[in-house]
């Protein structure tokens, strides 16, 4: 079997793209490497991709001069993970309360990792986890 070099994208749609990617920018202080109206692509780190695409603004194949993108499209609360170093977290906590974002939950998992669980203004359940939480994070 070939391998696999790691997760590369991750895709959430919105149904605002400019309140979403304010969001991204203001609240995880994401930088956008290309915006526009139906797709903004954000640097996640470690070489991963957060793609925001306009709600329905992609069901159909896109043609273009290098090949075809298939169609794809997403609805209803979807959930994603950022990674944080541990010594962050409390950080994190104090950073989500002061701009007033309402904490979904938090867990303390068995092999020591944290979350912090909250929601974007689609209601995208967003978490952020320290180390341990996977065999392989």
């Amino acid at each position: 079997m070939p391998a696999l070099s790691g997760l590369l994208e991750t895709a959430l749609y919105v149904a605002d793209m400019e309140v979403s990617v304010r969001f991204f920018e203001e609240v995880l202080d994401l930088k956008a490497m290309l915006k526009g109206d139906r797709l903004t692509a954000f640097d996640a780190g470690n070489s991963g991709v957060l793609l925001i695409f306009k709600r329905g603004a992609s069901l159909h194949d896109m043609k273009g001069e290098g090949g075809v993108v298939p169609g794809h499209n997403g609805s209803g609360p979807m959930h994603m993970a950022f990674a944080i170093p541990p010594a962050s977290y409390e950080e994190w906590v104090a950073h989500l309360h002061g701009l007033g974002i309402k904490m979904r939950g938090e867990m303390q998992w068995s092999g020591g990792s944290r979350s912090i669980y909250f929601e974007d203004p689609d209601g995208h359940v967003l978490e952020l986890a320290t180390p341990g939480l996977w065999p392989n994070y």
